[in-house]
């Protein structure tokens, strides 16, 4: 039983990726290895088979280290809605929200839920792989905190603190992290490792060295920048800074990016995809008139993005592309927008009330307190797919057919008359290669027929290896108990 806790100077330093190649790396040694996160602030989430939820960075973890999605990987999910509060989700199941008064204190409470699940997984494994949150270095936040510090001080784990090179800064960011935090937090740190390298790793030794010195930490490793990250599921919103490209010649795929996306990895699949580009379009850019496809993402709160999409004038766009002909998908929180009205009568995302949706498919949405979380399986569009429901409300489908057909002979979502509209409860559909074949042919693009599952799993690996070969994995073992 042991545990090791990766952490960064900052967030987007590449915590969650690390995690995930040191995950495979140590199961292709043949370690049973785990990953936990004691508490993650994303709206990208994914289904335990248990019918819970937790982070989507921890659920690609899961797949590294080769092991089922447990509630246990990640105790507390807050998921950021509208109105500056969060939907508080503790061992997989909502216990309320929390808004940004009462964060602090509320956060002191759930240790003994973190520490519960932590000590749950390490009796299960050779190892766990704590991935941290945030920063130490913000020591504004250190007092009841259960994402960094508090936690490894709490578990008596010991910290590799992780530098991102490629934004510059990494000598600071590292010594200015040890010179702010305090000294009992420093002991706890026992070394630190460079991500995201690019060119000559040699060029650094002196900042390597540098670092070392004026730290006292030892370093672990320079790891260059990974083209592999890229094809991994995205769990960080920065993603969503890809810019548009032009002339391409490939099949346009456009989706906003509404304040409250949720699950945007969906998209995933359609990106990999050779001959098609997948466009977030930001906002104050309309969605461009080329676009073959117009996909609405998930919403942690569809209402207030409804009402932003159409102060952005994207309600517009959307109807037009319809006229156009043009194709509309609506995943989750973007096939309710896509029906005739959404009410929220018990305000379960803000002030109770009704609004009236985009009016493309006859259905109607209701949302309450209960929340749907399973997987599923089923066929649409003549091809099998598996996914997970996640989402908060019912919808009734008053005409027309649904999407899918689900096991158990459920029905899900809906289509209108000509198939161009398109709207289901169910991510992971484009992951399915026959369903994303059949997709593409509608839209007169082929399909490169990639595997997306085979895909990702070669990525790590690819991963592992390059941590094999630029960390040194057998002095960060021995700073565990496996290695005393």
């Amino acid at each position: 039983m042991a545990g090791l806790m990766l952490q960064g100077t900052g967030s987007d330093v590449g915590k969650s990726v690390v995690v995930a190649g040191l995950c495979r790396a140590l199961s292709n040694r043949g370690l049973k290895v785990l990953p936990f996160k004691p508490q993650n602030m994303s709206n990208n989430a994914a289904v335990t088979p248990g019918g819970g939820e937790i982070g989507r960075a921890q659920a690609l973890q899961a797949l590294a280290a080769r092991a089922p999605l447990h509630v246990d990987m990640n105790p507390v999910l807050l998921k950021p809605q509208a109105d500056r509060t969060s939907q508080l989700v503790v061992h997989g199941q909502v216990r309320g929200t929390l808004g940004s008064a009462n964060f602090r204190e509320a956060r002191r409470s759930l240790l003994p839920d973190v520490m519960a699940s932590y000590r749950r997984l390490e009796a299960r494994c050779d190892l766990v792989v704590v991935e941290g949150a945030g920063s130490p270095a913000e020591i504004n936040l250190r007092a009841g905190d259960i994402a960094n510090m508090g936690f490894a001080r709490e578990a008596d784990v010991p910290v590799v603190l992780i530098g991102d090179i490629d934004r510059g800064g990494v000598i600071a960011s590292l010594v200015g992290t040890r010179a702010v935090i305090e000294p009992d937090d420093a002991a706890q740190i026992r070394g630190f490792l460079i991500n995201k390298f690019r060119g000559d790793p040699a060029l650094f030794a002196d900042g390597y060295a540098a670092i070392a010195q004026r730290s006292g930490w030892r370093g672990y490793g320079v790891l260059p920048w990974q083209s592999a990250v890229g094809r991994l599921p995205s769990e960080d919103a920065v993603v969503l800074e890809r810019g548009l490209g032009g002339g391409s010649g490939k099949c346009l795929v456009a989706c906003p990016i509404l304040p409250r996306i949720a699950n945007f990895d969906d998209l995933d699949p359609l990106r990999q995809e050779s001959g098609v580009e997948v466009a977030m379009i930001p906002p104050g850019t309309p969605i461009p008139a080329e676009a073959a496809l117009i996909v609405l993402p998930g919403s942690k709160a569809t209402m207030a993005d409804l009402a932003f999409l159409r102060a952005e004038g994207w309600d517009i766009d959307i109807l037009a592309h319809y006229r156009r002909g043009g194709m509309i998908l609506g995943i989750c929180g973007g096939f309710q927008m896509l029906g005739r009205t959404i009410a929220d009568p018990q305000g379960i995302e803000g002030q109770p009330g009704e609004m009236a949706g985009l009016g493309l498919l006859d259905v109607t949405t209701v949302l309450g307190p209960a929340k749907a979380l399973r997987t599923v399986s089923g066929e649409a569009m003549g091809a099998g797919f598996e996914g997970y429901e996640m989402h908060m409300g019912v919808t009734t489908r008053h005409s027309g057919a649904p999407l899918a057909i689900l096991a158990g002979d459920r029905a899900d979502g809906a289509r209108d008359a000509g198939a161009r509209v398109l709207g289901t409860y169910c991510h992971g559909l484009l992951a399915s290669t026959d369903l994303r074949a059949q997709l593409l042919a509608r839209l007169g693009a082929a399909s490169d027929r990639r595997d997306h599952h085979a895909e990702v799993d070669a990525a790590l690996d690819e991963l592992a290896g390059a941590m094999e070969a630029n960390l040194d994995i057998d002095g960060l073992l021995a700073l565990t108990e496996m290695g005393r």
